[in-house]
């Protein structure tokens, strides 16, 4: 799949210092604006559009950026990265996702091979990456939506930081409990999209991969009855049934990079789990709205749409956006120098949407 055209992202002086362009992970669409994430901050951006003399999109700019920690509260303090990979939009809310994974250092060049041995053994947890936020979308006074920590009786709200993030949740999953104190890159979990359909978030996992097998975990959160400010995963078929359901994707070996729905289907964006440049496809999940019972989603119940393109150690495709029924725009962590503008802004792609 080849780019039509490139679309310019333009971010301010303070998100350029913080990479935050350099390091885009999720993007959606919402009306004239797109809501982006890059994985180093604990941030949400709103950009909006600007259109070209054609009348087509060609930039979005007028940067706002909202601090997660002004909405809803942070494990770790506002401060924190919260490593955020996945961004829906539906039914007047604005979700993020955390990544839900531990962290291997990596060695640093000139390092002692002591020095360097010691970083490659130490994995952390930064508590920020264990949260799914649910944030109220109004429309502001310009007539662009804006996310707010109230609107009526709809409240900012968290599922994580006590216990009970969605990695508490698989903590007795017999095919995801073993890969929890496993680092991301190391084939361990790793959430990296996330889409909401009706009253169902399903959450997409870059990692693990079982046996060629991608994973899409389902659940369906709702407001804490003792704290509208915190959410809680309902059981899914009521009483005291599971309160998740597992759904296993023959993606090829790859896994998943970020989820958008698009009509009754679920559009997939794929590459590998570990530490590898590609490849990098998209695949259409038809009907996945319609939902079913946990199990196999075998290989011809998908559709490949076609390869995406991918650099030798940077355009690591991250997250898609639909901007019309017939063009995908596509962002990148990692860019590549050609993706750069000399006036600071970073290239993302629009790709045709095959039906």
């Amino acid at each position: 799949m080849q780019s039509q055209r490139h679309v310019a992202l333009h971010f301010s002086q303070a998100s350029r210092e913080a990479a935050t362009h350099t390091n885009l992970s999720a993007v959606r669409r919402d009306g004239p604006c797109l809501w982006v994430a890059g994985d180093e901050t604990a941030t949400v951006e709103r950009l909006t559009a600007s259109p070209g003399d054609d009348g087509r999109i060609a930039e979005y700019g007028a940067q706002r950026s909202v601090r997660l920690a002004d909405l809803v509260d942070l494990p770790a303090g506002p401060d924190e990265e919260a490593d955020i990979e996945g961004l829906a939009r539906a039914d007047g809310w604005l979700w993020a996702i955390g990544s839900h994974s531990l962290k291997r250092k990596k060695p640093k060049p000139g390092q002692s091979p002591d020095k360097a041995l010691k970083r490659l053994a130490t994995v952390v947890r930064e508590e920020n990456r264990y949260i799914l936020a649910r944030l109220p979308v109004v429309t502001g006074a310009d007539g662009l939506p804006e996310v707010v920590a109230k609107d009526g009786e709809r409240t900012a709200a968290v599922l994580g930081g006590r216990g009970d993030s969605l990695a508490d949740l698989l903590a007795a999953d017999p095919h995801l409990a073993p890969f929890l104190t496993i680092p991301s890159k190391d084939n361990g979990l790793d959430i990296e999209g996330i889409a909401v359909v009706d009253d169902r978030v399903l959450v997409g996992l870059r990692g693990p991969v079982l046996r060629g097998w991608a994973v899409l975990v389902e659940i369906s959160p709702e407001p804490h009855p003792r704290d509208p400010r915190r959410l809680r995963a309902r059981a899914l078929d009521g009483g005291d049934g599971p309160r998740y359901r597992t759904h296993f994707l023959d993606l090829g070996g790859l896994g998943i990079r970020d989820l958008c729905p698009h009509g009754d289907d679920l559009l997939i964006l794929t590459g590998p789990s570990m530490d590898l440049d590609g490849p990098v496809r998209l695949v259409r999940w038809p009907g996945a709205r319609h939902g079913r019972p946990s199990g196999l989603v075998t290989a011809d119940e998908l559709h490949p749409l076609g390869d995406l393109p991918y650099g030798d150690g940077d355009d690591h495709a991250e997250g898609i956006a639909v901007l019309s029924d017939t063009e995908l725009l596509v962002v990148y962590d990692s860019p590549s120098p050609e993706r750069l503008t000399p006036d600071g802004a970073v290239l993302a792609d629009v790709v045709p949407l095959p039906s």
